[in-house]
């Protein structure tokens, strides 16, 4: 494993990552609905608040209106209402992965991912490609059948979500972390829905050691295979802003050639999170601001690029209005970690990512 600077330094970092994955996940979840809240409307509500360009967290709606098309929680997640996280399973699979480390070390299988799933994480919790394999996983499935089993959401997001603590504790080590990631996501995907695990767990551990982003997602990349769509997205979205393409139009072409796989497909977001990475270029608010703004899964792939810039940046480089509000608190429907510190979760990750065994 690469070595990550002084002790301190990886501490930040990692602390880094678990904050940016909650602020980001926050900034994103009011409008977790890519089918309504697109580019467009997002942008056009953020003009009506004078909230253009985004440095906060969302504000209020203006009218009652707005107010319904939101997410139920946005009464918890946008500015001035926002004390400690509310509960998500963008970061219930975070500490999930924690606590699969803490009990069965980097040596786990997949059958042991489900078995902690039964044991600690409510059915109605789960969704799409997690609850198909959780009901596969109770019915006496085993893997892979859990994951090709009555499951038409093999290739959404939700393997993708659940790769931050692989990256976290394989600092600078990408390969590790991305077979790691792969170990959980064959639990419930296949294809490009295992490969957007491996690729943002890489993406994660190569954030300790890169010198910029476009390193770390090169790093990235090459744990999955080439000719993927994944990899491919990834790519054109790569190429188009070495071209100097403006944002706004990098993402429609790359929404035009993503065209039909719909909006929590792991695919289309990748190209999202690619984008806000790229055009956010190691700025932690402009990063999660342009990742949410982009659309489709916003609180996943906020709370990704969260995780990812906060490494790159450290805890003590994210502002204080991403931060404060969090008052080191967590939400969580994993039994046992409701309410848990933020710093505790970071202090816990950290000693993992130093046995490294």
């Amino acid at each position: 494993m690469t070595p990550v600077g002084t002790e301190p330094e990886l501490d930040d970092r990692i602390l880094g990552g678990w904050l940016g994955r909650i602020a980001g996940n926050m900034l994103g979840k009011p409008v977790e609905q890519g089918d309504l809240w697109t580019r467009d409307r997002i942008d056009r509500y953020l003009r009506r608040a004078a909230a253009l360009p985004l440095t906060d967290y969302l504000p209020e709606p203006a009218d009652e209106g707005l107010a319904g098309a939101l997410r139920p929680e946005w009464r918890q997640c946008v500015r001035g209402r926002i004390h400690g996280s509310c509960r998500d399973d963008d970061v219930d699979y975070a500490i999930l992965g924690l606590h699969l480390l803490e009990t069965h070390g980097f040596g786990f299988s997949t059958e042991q991912v489900g078995d902690l799933w039964l044991l600690r994480l409510p059915y109605l919790q789960t969704f799409t490609a997690e609850r198909a394999a959780y009901r596969n996983l109770a019915n006496g499935l085993k893997p892979p059948l859990t994951a090709t089993y009555d499951n038409p959401y093999q290739e959404w997001i939700g393997a993708l979500i659940r790769a931050d603590a692989y990256g976290w504790t394989s600092p600078g080590d990408p390969r590790r972390a991305a077979a790691l990631a792969r170990r959980d996501a064959v639990l419930s995907h296949t294809g490009n829905g295992v490969y957007g695990a491996m690729f943002v767990a890489a993406l994660i551990a190569a954030a300790f050691t890169a010198p910029a982003i476009r390193d770390a997602l090169e790093q990235a990349l090459a744990v999955v295979p080439a000719s993927c769509r994944l990899a491919r997205t990834v790519r054109r979205v790569a190429s188009l802003h070495a071209t100097r393409l403006p944002w706004e139009e990098t993402l429609a072409t790359v929404a035009e050639e993503t065209a039909g796989l719909g909006w929590i497909h792991t695919v289309p977001n990748a190209a999202v999170l690619t984008a806000g990475l790229l055009y956010g270029d190691g700025d932690f608010t402009r990063t999660i601001a342009l990742t949410v703004r982009g659309g489709l899964d916003t609180d996943s792939n906020g709370a990704t690029a969260g995780s990812v810039a906060g490494v790159l940046t450290g805890a003590r480089a994210i502002p204080a209005q991403w931060t404060d509000p969090l008052e080191d608190t967590v939400r969580s429907a994993v039994f046992g970690f409701d309410g848990v510190r933020i710093s505790e979760l970071a202090e816990r990750t950290v000693r993992l990512a130093r046995t490294g065994a």
